[in-house]
């Protein structure tokens, strides 16, 4: 769990990142193609860090199968978000910009991440049965002469 929140955080400073940069003046972009920009280099990162680091044990050996999967589940983690905010907006009649943030950037976040970490977890890098994990780091005692 960790590992997938050092990456989510590293992802979610891109997405800002990217998206305040790209709406400068000198680049100039709107705010829809800068936001699908910044986000689809966040998945990247994210992807990458996924791939080969919080899921090491589980990668696929078809690594343009599992992006296209992985990005297939970040768009649905969006889509939660998306569908919290719009219920909170729309059917509760929830309108301040404080209700819309917490609804899509706090409620729909952190159930969109729930979701992305399930489906990466289980489905996405699921490793074979049978599989031993990938051994860390050795622990070696210093205190005991034959290195055991």
């Amino acid at each position: 769990m960790g590992k997938f929140s050092a990456v989510g955080t590293v992802a979610f400073l891109v997405d800002i990142g990217l998206f305040n940069l790209l709406r400068l003046d000198p680049v100039g972009m709107g705010p829809l193609w800068a936001k699908a920009l910044s986000v689809t280099a966040a998945t990247t990162v994210s992807w990458v860090g996924s791939r080969y680091w919080t899921f090491r044990d589980g990668r696929t050996n078809t690594p343009v199968k599992e992006a296209i999967g992985f990005f297939a589940v970040n768009a649905a983690g969006l889509l939660i978000a998306l569908l919290c905010l719009w219920f909170s907006h729309h059917v509760l009649g929830l309108t301040s910009a404080f209700a819309d943030n917490v609804s899509g950037n706090v409620v729909g976040v952190l159930l969109g991440n729930v979701f992305r970490y399930l489906m990466y977890r289980h489905v996405l890098y699921r490793p074979a049965r049978g599989t031993p994990p990938t051994p860390r780091r050795a622990i070696v005692n210093l205190d005991d002469p034959a290195g055991a």
